[in-house]
């Protein structure tokens, strides 16, 4: 089965609205695990709009699944990713101040950034991701950065998908083949929800992981997080 990462974000960003600690972070996470999912997943930011440095060094001690710890690979994020030592991480090119991420790596004009700051990753025993879009030279060329996997961007399909979901999974059905070819491994995170997961999911069924923050969360608003997850899972068996 797909594992479902939750990227708990949304929670911080919460959080940070009013100061304090509600809702905690740190419950929040081991709630997660303790409801069905597989894996968390953060995405600091230098402005900690949300997920702070601190929460993620405290995750660390916490979280007894698979941590997923997302980012642009800058000198800070370097260091706490290598001092933390997650099960993965996912890096991204977003500028400092991006809203969200909205673009996969160009992983011809970044080869030799990637691969040095992958090599510095694998050789501490973390597995890595890049999150990529669906251009066949990005992806062909994510695997000469020796990533063990790519993260597939799928805003363009969750956008397109109550319009056309045929036509909207196509650019990602060739994407997944040229993964295979090249032997990576496939995520997948950006937009996916309760109505375009599992055709998703069906589509590419050697998908190995997806990261859903956004959308879980605010479906738990409505069905509670312990029932927003096990609906979740349910997509990707």
């Amino acid at each position: 089965m797909t594992r479902l990462s939750v990227n708990i974000n949304k929670i911080a960003t919460l959080r940070n609205a009013r100061g304090g600690n509600i809702p905690n972070v740190l419950q929040v996470a081991t709630d997660c695990e303790r409801f069905g999912a597989n894996g968390i997943t953060v995405h600091p930011r230098p402005d900690e709009r949300h997920i702070r440095y601190k929460d993620v060094k405290d995750l660390k001690n916490i979280v007894k699944t698979e941590f997923n710890i997302e980012g642009y690979p800058s000198i800070e994020f370097m260091d706490l990713v290598l001092s933390i030592l997650p099960t993965q991480v996912t890096f991204v090119p977003d500028p400092p101040d991006a809203l969200t991420s909205n673009a996969g790596w160009n992983t011809v004009k970044n080869k030799s950034f990637l691969k040095e700051m992958i090599s510095e990753c694998k050789k501490a025993g973390i597995r890595t991701s890049i999150f990529v879009d669906t251009d066949k030279q990005n992806i062909i060329n994510a695997a000469s950065t020796e990533t063990n996997r790519i993260e597939l961007y799928t805003e363009p399909y969750a956008a397109q998908f109550m319009a056309n979901k045929e036509m909207a999974i196509e650019p990602f059905l060739k994407a997944a083949e040229y993964a295979r070819t090249v032997g990576l491994g496939m995520n997948a995170g950006h937009d996916l929800n309760l109505d375009n997961l599992k055709y998703f999911k069906e589509s590419i069924p050697d998908l190995l992981e997806v990261s859903i923050g956004h959308a879980l969360i605010a479906d738990a608003l409505y069905f509670g997080l312990e029932n927003t997850i096990q609906l979740y899972i349910n997509q990707l068996k």
